[in-house]
C-alpha cells in the first residue's frame, strides 16, 4: 500500500479544513407570503359577555352565604338587599346604583316577569311598602338576595311561597 507524501497530505488536509470552514454565498432575499398577509387580530383581554347579566349573576353567586346587615355596603361588614345589588352591579357591570330598593325601581326599563333574563332586577313588597326588597334574577323564577336580619345571602324562588305573593316589578338595566 502506498502512502501519501507528507506535503500532499498537508495540502489535502488544509483544503478539507478550509472547505469545512467556508460559508455559502448569501442568497437574495425572496419575499415570503407571510409578509403580504394582514397582521393577526389581537384578542380582547376578556371575551365579550353574550349577555352582560351573566357576569352580574356570576359575581352574585360568589357572595352566597355573606351575612346580612342592615345598611351594609360591602361583604366584609355584611350587605342588605340594596347594598348587595349596588355592590354587585358596581363591580360586575360598572354601574353605580343607589343604595335604596325603591330608588332602584325607578332605574332601567320595566319588563314583564316572563321576559326576565339573568342579571335583571326583581322587586318585592315585603314590609307593606312598594319596592321594599330587591334581588337579582338568576333564571327559572329564582333570584339571589340578602333577605333579613340574622340571615345570609341566598337563593329563593318567586314561583311559589312567600315571594310569589309579593313580587311587584321587574326591571332590566341592559339593552
Amino acid at each position: 500500500m502506498r502512502t501519501l507524501p507528507p506535503k500532499l497530505f498537508f495540502l489535502l488536509g488544509l483544503t478539507l479544513g478550509l472547505a469545512a470552514c467556508s460559508s455559502t454565498p448569501p442568497r437574495e432575499a425572496v419575499p415570503s407570503q407571510a409578509a403580504s398577509l394582514p397582521p393577526a387580530p389581537t384578542l380582547p383581554s376578556q371575551p365579550p359577555a353574550e349577555h352582560p347579566g351573566k357576569e352580574v349573576v356570576m359575581y352574585a353567586l360568589g357572595l352566597m352565604e355573606i351575612d346580612y346587615r342592615f345598611g351594609g355596603k360591602n361583604p366584609e361588614q355584611g350587605l342588605d338587599c340594596s347594598g348587595m345589588v349596588r355592590y354587585i352591579y358596581r363591580n360586575a357591570a360598572g354601574l353605580d346604583l343607589p343604595h335604596n330598593a325603591s330608588k332602584m325601581a325607578g332605574i332601567g326599563k320595566a319588563i314583564e316577569p316572563a321576559s326576565l333574563a339573568p342579571g335583571d332586577l326583581v322587586f318585592f313588597n315585603t314590609t307593606g311598602k312598594r319596592f321594599s326588597h330587591v334581588g337579582i334574577y338568576l333564571g327559572d323564577a329564582r333570584f339571589i338576595h340578602a333577605p333579613s336580619t340574622n340571615g345570609k345571602i341566598k337563593i329563593s324562588s318567586f314561583k311559589t311561597g312567600y315571594y310569589a305573593k309579593r313580587l311587584e316589578a321587574a326591571r332590566t338595566l341592559f339593552n
